[in-house]
Parts: structure tokens; C-alpha cells; sequence
């Protein structure tokens, strides 16, 4: 996580807003944000040398590298790449991954397919995301939500029946305009006109996006377990991305699930984008809440519009602070 804390007390002096309307509305009472010299790839380079200690791994066991990221330091090359080089991975095969706020999901499901098939053995599957570089810091509805940050997993081969039981993808480009930043790609690339238009920010119908988020993560929910013939009393704790906590207490009704099983951190890290599932597991895993044998259940949505989930069967014994 960046050093920068930029709370809801420090926003009421920017925009028209105020901690109790962001709270009510958000969950939300602090964000972090990257200083003007650090970038995307600095974020995901320490998240991945975390988990590559955790795994008492070094780069060279690594096979494979995935980055899920909506704000990719620049258009080309792949974000993945700058990490790369910045790991001193050499010609260690990189790409990245584009699926909104759902990206790290999308990435342990492509990594999944690379180990069973045997091509792989071990993959570092990271999400990184500073949309606090694509915020209109005058839109009170937008600029209140994001942070930044990076978490990074090692994926590699575990006994029978542990690690990934089932995963559940979907998407619907009807819904595109939704969430989006409309500007900076070959369709509107960057001019004076769409600068001053403010065309390189987040845009997001907010309402709509609520709704869809309600509907979509106990739909992903349920399939992803369906799959892996398991109900919800099977999990012991379900880590979604952290948007909004009006969100995850809607999913956890209509899920018919302990709210003390859905994992949350949005009050102190906003919404972290596609890092904000792996971010989330790291805190519950160090805090050493999960034993072996739990079933977790990761489960996303973003823009796209697109949503997934992943069923894990933890086999990690430990995991140092």
C-alpha cells in the first residue's frame, strides 16, 4: 500500500462532501494514495517480492507472470513487463490482464488453465490499480471511492482436492458505459479538447453500477460453488472485491451468509480496483484467521461489465507477518 493517507476529512477541503455523507453512502472513512513518483508497476514489484517471501520462492522458480490492471502505466508495453524487468525476471513470459475491478479474478482462472494443463508450474499473479490518476478530484461521486495498491499471489501445483476447486467467469459488453475511462485509447485518444472534457477520468453511473453489483456477486457466488459442489455453509470465509459496504451487506442477505464471513477492508483502503480481493486475503491470511482445509471464496465485478468468482480449498499452513 502507498505511504499517503488521504482520509475523508482531507476530501471535505477538496470537493463538496463530507465524512458522514461518505461514510453512509461508502463504508469509507480513509484511502491511500501514490505520490507523484511512484507508479503501477513500483506498487505490484513489492507486492510480488511479498508473496514470493511468503512462498520462500525466488524469481527464478517462477514460470509465468500475470498483472491485472485497470491503470496500466501507459498504453504499450504491458504494465506486466515493466515488473518484469523491475523483478530481473529476463525473458520470463509477462502479460497483462484487462477485466475491471473483476481482473484478479479473470487472472487465477487464466493461471489455473496453464498449471493443470502442465505448461507451468508456478505463476505470480498480481493486481495493481492507482485510479487516483484517472479521478476528477471535482466529482464528489467518484473521487470519494478509489484507492490505491498492489497484491500478489504465488499459484502453483498443491495435494489432491486442495487449492483452486472451481471458477465461474462472466461478462456483458451492454453495460460498457457504465464504468469507464472513455478517453486515452485509439477511439479517443488524447487531445487538448479531451483533456479539458475530462475524458481521461472515471466515469460511472453510479446508481446503475450498484444495482448490477447487487445482482451479479451472489449470482457469481452461487455458480462458482455450484461447480464445485459446495454450498454456502461450506465456506468459511468469502473475500469480494471491495467496492461499497452497502454492496456486501446486500450480497450477504441474499447470500444467507454470516456477515462476520464476508471479509472487508474498505473502510481504511476505498476501493483498491482489482487489488483489493488479493489485498484483503493477505490481511486475513497474516492475521492468521485461515487453517488449513478452509473453503474460500473469492468473488468480483467491475467494468466491462464483467464478474467471476473463485472457489479455494486453502493448503498453506502459514503465512509470516
Amino acid at each position: 500500500m502507498p505511504d499517503k493517507v488521504l482520509t475523508n476529512f482531507d476530501l471535505e477541503k477538496m470537493v463538496d462532501t463530507s465524512d458522514e455523507w461518505i461514510q453512509t453512502r461508502t463504508g469509507i472513512s480513509k484511502r491511500r494514495i501514490i505520490s507523484d513518483n511512484i507508479n503501477v508497476s513500483d506498487l505490484a514489484v513489492e507486492a510480488a517480492r511479498e508473496a514470493l517471501l511468503n512462498g520462500n520462492l525466488n524469481i527464478a522458480d517462477i514460470d509465468l507472470i500475470i498483472l491485472s490492471t485497470c491503470s496500466p502505466e501507459m498504453v504499450m508495453p504491458s504494465t506486466a513487463c515493466l515488473v518484469q524487468q523491475k523483478l530481473g525476471a529476463k525473458t520470463m513470459p509477462a502479460f497483462d490482464i484487462s477485466a475491471g475491478c473483476t481482473g484478479f479474478i479473470y487472472a487465477i482462472t487464466v493461471g489455473t488453465q496453464f498449471i493443470e494443463t502442465g505448461l507451468y508450474k508456478k505463476i505470480l499473479i498480481i493486481g495493481a490499480d492507482a485510479l487516483s490518476r484517472y479521478i476528477d478530484w471535482t466529482d464528489r461521486n467518484t473521487c470519494v471511492l478509489f484507492g490505491d495498491g498492489a497484491g500478489a499471489i504465488v499459484l502453483g501445483e498443491v495435494e489432491e482436492g486442495y487449492g483452486i476447486l472451481s471458477n465461474y467467469l462472466a461478462a456483458s459488453g451492454a453495460g460498457a458505459n457504465l464504468l469507464q475511462i472513455p478517453a486515452g485509447g485509439s477511439r479517443v485518444p488524447a487531445t487538448e479538447n479531451s483533456y479539458e472534457k475530462k475524458l481521461h477520468c472515471v466515469n460511472m453511473n453510479g446508481n446503475e453500477v450498484f444495482k448490477f453489483a447487487v445482482r451479479a456477486l451472489p449470482q457469481a457466488a452461487k455458480a462458482a460453488l455450484k461447480k464445485a459442489n459446495l454450498t454456502i455453509d461450506d465456506v468459511s470465509y468469502v473475500i469480494p472485491h471491495q467496492a461499497n459496504t452497502r454492496i456486501l451487506e446486500a450480497a450477504a442477505r441474499k447470500l444467507k451468509i454470516n456477515s462476520d464471513k464476508i471479509i472487508s477492508n474498505i473502510d481504511k483502503f476505498g476501493n483498491t480496483s482489482t487489488a483489493s480481493i488479493p489485498i484483503a486475503l493477505d490481511e486475513l491470511a497474516k492475521a492468521h484467521r485461515i487453517k488449513v482445509g478452509d473453503i474460500l471464496l473469492l468473488v468480483g465485478f467491475g467494468a466491462g461489465l464483467t464478474w467471476g468468482a473463485n472457489v479455494i480449498k486453502w493448503s498453506k499452513a502459514t503465512l509470516s507477518n
